[in-house]
């Protein structure tokens, strides 16, 4: 038996209507604020994790909380509704400034991402839209539309966190892009050292882990070629300068010798392995 709710999302994905605005929008908010501090904050590189799914559960926290009074506390929780939902409201813009921040890194040449970010900035605008109609309904003193307007305002919000939800566990939006692939627990051949220029980045996979090996002299770097921000490969889209990387996809920069994280909008550093040289060929293993 088909899925209703897997139907309506392959729809959403495919739906190229909304692709030239979104797009727009995507490539300007991915440019404004550049990297930075700004950036770093929207994105939550400073927390060590995405900010944005904080700032939710202050929004839908306050909503719901207030449609739970309407339900069980009767006209007694009047003021506490009213006052949750003014919260809500509040919290609304910079919730949606950090999702729209994250949104915009993820769309970047995934044409699902940008899709299903607009249909939930859609519903999340109309729930917004609606509970401010119930806060105003309210102030007048018509409680019975303010409640009705609200349970509304919760449809709308549901459907915003089923799809949010879907950006994140299903498309990745947010996610460490390499925690998953975590590289060799032991010692296992990379390269011969005589195929690696010196001082160029070179990307080669051991096993099924593709990762960055740099010679300078004596030392080898090694790091996971792959951005843990969105990604991109850091042989293909990084530039080197002293003792860091830069990967030009989003501006993340990152220590090339323990994989520390120098500026975001990543969140997380990338991961970095010992390296060993044994009979003319590099050996890597993931820190224990």
């Amino acid at each position: 038996m088909p899925n209703p709710l897997r139907t309506l999302l392959e729809r959403i994905e495919s739906f190229q209507g909304v692709d030239g605005p979104a797009k727009a929008v995507s490539n300007t908010v991915s440019e404004i604020p550049g990297p930075g501090m700004v950036k770093d904050v929207l994105s939550g590189s400073v927390i060590g994790h995405a900010l944005h799914p904080m700032l939710t559960d202050v929004v839908i926290g306050s909503f719901v909380s207030a449609n739970a009074l309407d339900v069980i506390g009767g006209e007694e929780s009047q003021v506490a509704s009213e006052r949750l939902i003014a919260l809500g409201i509040a919290a609304y813009g910079p919730t949606a400034l950090t999702g729209t921040s994250d949104w915009a890194d993820g769309s970047v040449g995934n044409a699902a991402v940008r899709r299903v970010g607009v249909f939930h900035a859609v519903a999340n605008s109309a729930a917004l839209a609606l509970y401010g109609a119930s806060l105003a309904a309210r102030r007048r003193g018509d409680r019975s539309k303010g409640v009705a307007l609200g349970l509304a305002g919760a449809g709308a919000l549901g459907f915003a966190g089923y799809l949010g939800g879907h950006l994140t566990y299903a498309q990745g939006v947010g996610v460490d892009q390499t925690v998953f692939d975590a590289g060799p627990a032991d010692w296992t051949d990379a390269a011969g050292v005589d195929e690696l220029a010196e001082g160029e980045p070179t990307r080669v996979s051991v096993g099924e882990t593709p990762v960055l090996l740099l010679r300078r002299g004596e030392t080898m770097h090694a790091l996971h070629d792959r951005c843990s921000h969105r990604g991109c490969s850091l042989v293909g889209r990084g530039e080197v300068s002293g003792d860091r990387i830069e990967c030009t996809c989003h501006g993340s920069r990152f220590s090339l010798e323990d994989g520390a994280l120098l500026r975001g909008p990543a969140t997380q550093p990338q991961p970095a392995f010992e390296t060993r040289e044994r009979d003319g060929r590099v050996e890597i293993r993931r820190y224990s």
